[in-house]
């Protein structure tokens, strides 16, 4: 079982960037995948990148792709989300998720795939 707690997330002016954190606390955090997604008020939740268990894979929503960078250290139990160039629609609450399987050569896209959720931060983007 994993427990997730993001961070990193606040108010932002256009075109500024924020790095949002994960931590992981559990024994099988570096056998799964990891992802992050987002929901906005009255929005479905949407996948925003997903990252192998190894690392060696990544997959990022096309209107993230390269605005956002997602990164993890098995080492320490953590997943980053780089956001650069934010938008106005980028505002959402953010949430990092755990795979519900392990060893995936890609990482999932879709929110019922992931098993494990953080409590989400928020991250507002003014104009």
């Amino acid at each position: 079982q994993l427990q997730l707690v993001e961070s990193g997330g606040g108010l932002v002016q256009a075109g500024g960037s924020l790095r949002l954190s994960c931590a992981a606390s559990g024994r099988t955090f570096s056998s799964v995948a990891m992802g992050w997604f987002r929901q906005a008020p009255g929005e479905e939740r949407e996948f925003v990148a997903g990252i192998t268990y190894s690392g060696t894979s990544t997959s990022y929503a096309d209107s993230m792709k390269g605005r956002f960078t997602i990164s993890r250290d098995n080492a320490k139990n953590t997943v980053t989300l780089q956001m650069n160039s934010l938008k106005p629609e980028d505002t959402a609450r953010y949430y990092c998720a755990a795979d519900r399987g392990s060893g995936r050569s890609r990482p999932p896209v879709v929110a019922t795939s992931y098993a494990y959720w953080g409590q989400g931060t928020q991250v507002t983007v003014s104009s």
